[in-house]
């Protein structure tokens, strides 16, 4: 007790020495606290996958076969939907190309953070408020139903929301604040309901909403040049920041968004098919791993 009386006596002394050292532990503890708070958050904040498309097409199925392992019925969405789940044991994650083929030893694997927007046209603003809100956001999963595509209006209604939704990432990635930009945000293109008669194969899907998304870019750029919206101080239309893809080129391919740090790809499924491997649940499990 003495000890503790003697330190706290000189700590209240006027030396130099005393004053020195208070003035570096007052500053110094705050910073330690804050640091302390900050990992243990960011700790907490689990790798978010975003699933999202048009209303209809399986968003929220796909969101219980991935948590639960099963298809189940379900409703269409008036709200976002959550689930926490964790990788199945036979899935690699990104951490993995770590560890050396002889590594027996057992593994933890990650868990992720699963949110389901509704597709409903009124109600996507909560989608578009997703893509910047989450800073653990680790990819999309645009969800499209294969037979719908096969019409001209359905075609024609998913490749409108997708211009919107890559546009986004790409602005997102040409207007970040650091030098290095933001991180990548890689999309899954999940061409549903493949077991019904009338949908597309996963390889037509991608061409003709490639096709359709070219379409949408040369009818959306004539709108804004003939309404004059988005004219700089010359009265010239800033046309290339509103232009999705590779600025003039003629038609659209998947391919020009990885220069904005956006890798699609493509793979058809069917959320209502019975066991995963009918489902093929396992490729989307596959790119969820490889981007966690």
């Amino acid at each position: 007790m003495t000890r503790l009386e003697d330190w706290l006596t000189w700590t209240l002394s006027p030396s130099i020495s005393a004053i020195l050292v208070t003035l570096i532990f007052s500053l110094t503890l705050p910073i330690l606290i804050h640091t302390y708070l900050y990992k243990r958050a960011v700790a907490k904040e689990l790798p978010t996958f975003l699933l999202l498309g048009p209303s209809g097409a399986g968003k929220t199925s796909l969101l219980t076969l991935l948590s639960n392992g099963t298809p189940s019925p379900t409703h269409t969405s008036q709200a976002p939907q959550t689930a926490t789940c964790q990788l199945p044991s036979t899935t690699h994650s990104s951490e993995d190309k770590y560890r050396s083929e002889n590594d027996t030893s057992s593994r933890t694997q990650p868990s992720i953070h699963l949110l389901d927007t509704p597709g409903h046209g009124k109600l996507r603003h909560h989608a578009i408020a997703s893509l910047t809100s989450p800073t653990a956001l680790k990819g999309l999963l645009f969800v499209v139903d294969s037979a719908v595509l096969s019409s001209a209006a359905g075609l024609t209604e998913t490749a409108e929301y997708l211009y919107d939704v890559l546009l986004l990432l790409q602005k997102r990635h040409t207007q970040g604040k650091t030098s290095k930009g933001p991180l990548a945000i890689p999309v899954l293109l999940v061409a549903n309901k493949q077991d019904v008669f009338t949908s597309l194969p996963a390889g037509l899907v991608k061409s003709k909403l490639e096709e359709e998304l070219g379409k949408v870019r040369q009818t959306r750029s004539k709108g804004l040049l003939d309404s004059g919206i988005g004219m700089d101080d010359d009265g010239e239309a800033d046309e290339e920041s509103n232009w999705l893809g590779e600025y003039g080129a003629k038609g659209f391919k998947f391919a020009q968004m990885r220069e904005y740090g956006v890798d699609v790809e493509v793979v058809g499924m069917s959320t209502s098919a019975e066991g995963e491997d009918e489902g093929r649940v396992h490729e989307c499990w596959s790119w969820i791993g490889a981007n966690v």
